[in-house]
């Protein structure tokens, strides 16, 4: 249960990245996002001192670095610590280091007595529409992430949003149009999860509605964020995770390889996987081959 020994104000602080900023919510005075949503929530006579310490494209590093030590500063009642996508999506992803830093931030808040509020990602891949070949390194990433904030929860008995448990989070209408970031109906279910969460634990808080108030996006705005923003971050994607998809491509020829060598008769049988050649033709793999996406 939270309380507010040294203050007389709940204080909440978010730190992360573009999603906890309110990438994919925007409103007149700037993106809003579901920190924001649950901070307006948790408001009563204005008595909710709200830090967003998030920001576009940071790292796990950059909220060790950049971000706790305005987080300490704010000694908040409640911290949310959503980050590590950024992470999982570049070449320089090491697990080590991502485990390390979380641990360092949960820890340091935990000392203060903040409760945490964390989640667990869901399959990103499914929801942007990856083909199987860059999916799947990220979604072992993804897979690693999870397994640390289970730690972080079982060490510190952070409150965690389990993102996955619910299949909704796959709707369409739950993605902005980058597919990247939530669109407000899906911050806006995110901050109403969490305040689902924070009132179990004896917060004092009115759940943040899921009526939508900003204009759908039109055409033209599709258009757009699909020559700016999805084109240009597939392709730096695939830039990050190559080395991933180049090392799961060998495996998989030197696995097709032996395969061939140990049982022939089964890798040209008739089936799945079956040899088509005709008279004066090079062998190609028919069906489901290990390349198959």
């Amino acid at each position: 249960m939270v309380t507010t020994t040294t203050h007389d104000h709940t204080r909440f602080t978010a730190l992360g990245d573009s999603a906890s900023c309110g990438v994919g919510d925007p409103t007149p005075d700037g993106w809003r996002g579901w920190a924001q949503i649950l901070a307006d929530a948790l408001d009563s006579e204005g008595r909710v001192s709200f830090r967003k310490l998030a920001v576009p494209g940071a790292t796990v590093a950059d909220v060790r670095h950049d971000q706790l030590p305005d987080a300490l500063a704010h000694h908040s009642d409640v911290t949310s610590l959503v980050v590590g996508l950024n992470d999982a999506m570049r070449s320089t992803w090491d697990p080590d280091q991502v485990r390390a830093d979380l641990l360092h931030c949960a820890d340091e808040l935990a000392r203060q007595g903040t409760l945490l509020l964390c989640v667990r990602f869901h399959d990103h891949t499914r929801a942007l529409g990856l083909p199987g070949v860059l999916a799947r390194p990220m979604r072992r990433r993804i897979q690693v992430l999870n397994e640390i904030y289970d730690e972080i929860q079982g060490r510190y008995g952070a409150l965690r949003l389990d993102l996955a448990a619910d299949p909704i989070i796959y709707d369409r209408s739950f993605w902005a149009l980058d597919r990247l970031h939530p669109s407000e109906l899906g911050h806006r279910w995110l901050a109403r999860q969490a305040g689902i969460l924070l009132r179990g634990e004896g917060v004092a808080i009115r759940l943040p509605s899921l009526v939508c108030t900003s204009a759908p996006p039109t055409r033209r705005d599709a258009v757009r964020t699909l020559v700016h923003d999805i084109v240009p971050w597939i392709a730096r994607r695939a830039r990050d995770l190559g080395p991933a998809v180049v090392e799961a491509v060998v495996r998989c020829l030197v696995d097709a390889r032996h395969r061939q060598r140990r049982e022939p008769a089964v890798w040209c049988a008739a089936g799945p996987r079956r040899l088509r050649q005709g008279v004066g033709q090079t062998p190609v793999l028919a069906g489901n081959g290990p390349f198959s996406m």
